[in-house]
């Protein structure tokens, strides 16, 4: 790809498996920072080294050790998880491209994620949970016996919710809720609490939340 063509969000292979890109920084040479779907590994690349993918109905893949299919007919209820596939984010909301939301609440014209974002029907896809008859494993881009093998695997691990992606030491974040911006370098993690420079501990749910934290580089990684 061309750096050009990346969006934030974008599903993308990258060394046969499925990503989705986390954010963009295109004055540095590992400008892209995505993130592995099957257990949110992070990695920091260029955009040449990545292949887009456009999610289809029915599409199969596992995220965060568990297997969902895409369907974008069925309407979702509390408790499911849906891909945001049409954002169109009000004011108050900040859902983006593949956005994963769990729902939290209904509404006659969609749903309320636990983020507190509005999202329409039109604007999602359902996750349904299971592999569903006539789906498509998206999970290698490149698939063989040795990957489907590690499918077989992976839907073996038994997860009762989606854990958040966690960050490396010497990762680099900026903070954008706040004026002025201030960055912080992750120093050490204890279970899902990041502790930063200057004595700040986050959870990680909200480090990867991208509109109030921004990945900038990972210091050893340069």
């Amino acid at each position: 790809m061309k750096l050009i063509n990346v969006r934030k969000g974008q599903f993308v292979y990258y060394e046969n498996k499925l990503h989705k890109v986390y954010s963009i920084k295109p004055f540095f040479k590992q400008s892209v920072h995505i993130a592995r779907l099957e257990d949110f590994e992070q990695e920091l690349v260029t955009a040449r080294e990545i292949n887009y993918y456009r999610p289809k109905h029915l599409d199969s893949f596992i995220c965060q050790s568990k297997r969902f299919t895409l369907h974008k007919e069925q309407r979702a209820k509390v408790g499911d998880y849906i891909l945001v596939i049409n954002p169109r984010p009000d004011s108050l909301d900040h859902h983006h491209l593949h956005a994963i939301e769990l729902v939290s609440s209904l509404e006659d014209n969609g749903v309320i994620s636990n983020k507190s974002n509005g999202i329409k029907h039109n604007e999602y896809w359902v996750m349904v949970p299971g592999l569903l008859e006539g789906a498509t494993i998206i999970d290698y881009q490149f698939p063989d016996a040795e990957s489907a093998g590690m499918i077989e695997t992976s839907e073996l691990t038994d997860e009762s919710q989606m854990e958040v992606p966690l960050p490396k030491i010497g990762d680099i974040f900026q903070k954008n809720d706040t004026e002025p911006f201030f960055q912080a370098m992750v120093v050490a993690i204890d279970g899902q609490t990041i502790h930063l420079g200057g004595n700040v501990q986050v959870p990680a749910e909200e480090l990867v939340d991208t509109d109030r934290w921004t990945f900038i580089l990972n210091v050893y990684e340069q």
